[in-house]
């Protein structure tokens, strides 16, 4: 199974706008929503059923036996976080990091299992999408995104293709994205901070050896800011697979939950689909050159 992973360096900038367009254009058998955080995938796609929930637990959580405890403090002292206090330990705040089970002195503390997101699983004969959802204060969005990852090529084994929709940033989450993946297309949008990330992108892409491309959104908005990111990524010689012009119609799609890729006559659909060409290129491409490896 080939995996693409559509990545931005920021929140915002048309990631899951592209990512559904792929997935409808392809016909996709195989998706997942790694934006654990915040997931909006399946807004935008028309949904099979009802999920397939399961409990997802990640790190554990200290817990203090009152009775066992002998007031000396030392786990509020040495918690990192501001978790313990008046020797109780909040939920929300703690890590799970275990350091106050290790310097109790009279085992009073244990970490207990704890329920870090809710794994859902769209799925019938022709379609597979998995996804989740992170519980407010839990802190293993890494792992959850890799569990997600797993869950999709666990039950959507026999497709060629997994089109992936990524988390904003180049924290836990993105890493555990890339992982394994294919190939990167990078959503970036033409303003300095939406350039200024999709830098951090490419490099990150680059430490894990994934090839990458980019593909500009908006770009009509501020064309010389479009023509400097794609003279930055010629200069790195990574690709820029396409621009996607400001197009109302994408609000128009978002605001009735449809793929701007119902819209394939828009100008953001026909740009789309151009890019969805030329990434099929580059995954034909890779593949290639995993033949001539072998």
């Amino acid at each position: 199974m080939k995996q693409l992973l559509i990545l931005s360096g920021k929140g915002g900038t048309g990631k899951t706008t592209v990512a559904s367009a792929f997935i409808t254009m392809s016909k996709g058998r195989a998706f997942a929503d790694c934006d654990v955080d915040a997931p909006n995938l399946h807004l935008v796609m028309s949904q099979l059923s009802e999920p397939a929930k399961t409990d997802y637990y990640g790190f554990g959580k200290a817990v203090i036996d009152q009775e066992k405890c002998t007031r000396c403090g030392l786990c509020e002292e040495n918690c990192s976080f501001g978790a313990i206090k008046d020797f109780s330990i909040g939920e929300f705040e703690c890590e799970g990091c275990g350091v106050c089970l290790e310097i109790c002195p009279v085992q009073a503390i244990t970490m207990l299992d704890h329920i870090s997101g809710d794994m859902m699983l769209y799925k019938n004969d022709e379609r597979v999408f998995s996804t989740a959802q992170l519980k407010m204060g839990s802190g293993a969005s890494g792992k959850l995104v890799t569990a997600v990852k797993q869950q999709l090529i666990q039950e959507a084994s026999d497709s060629d293709l997994a089109i992936i929709d990524g988390s904003p940033g180049i924290g836990c989450p993105v890493i555990a994205s890339i992982n394994g993946v294919d190939f990167v297309l990078i959503v970036a949008e033409p303003t300095i901070s939406g350039m200024h990330d999709m830098k951090r992108i490419i490099e990150t892409s680059k430490h894990f050896g994934v090839p990458c491309a980019v593909c500009i959104n908006k770009f009509d908005v501020n064309a010389d800011t479009a023509n400097e990111i794609e003279s930055y990524c010629n200069g790195l010689l990574v690709s820029v697979v396409g621009r996607i012009p400001y197009d109302e119609t994408v609000v128009k799609a978002v605001n009735n939950c449809q793929s701007i890729a119902s819209y394939p006559e828009s100008p953001a659909g026909k740009a789309i689909g151009l890019i969805w060409e030329r990434i099929l290129n580059d995954l034909v491409s890779v593949k290639n050159r995993e033949g001539e490896n072998l």
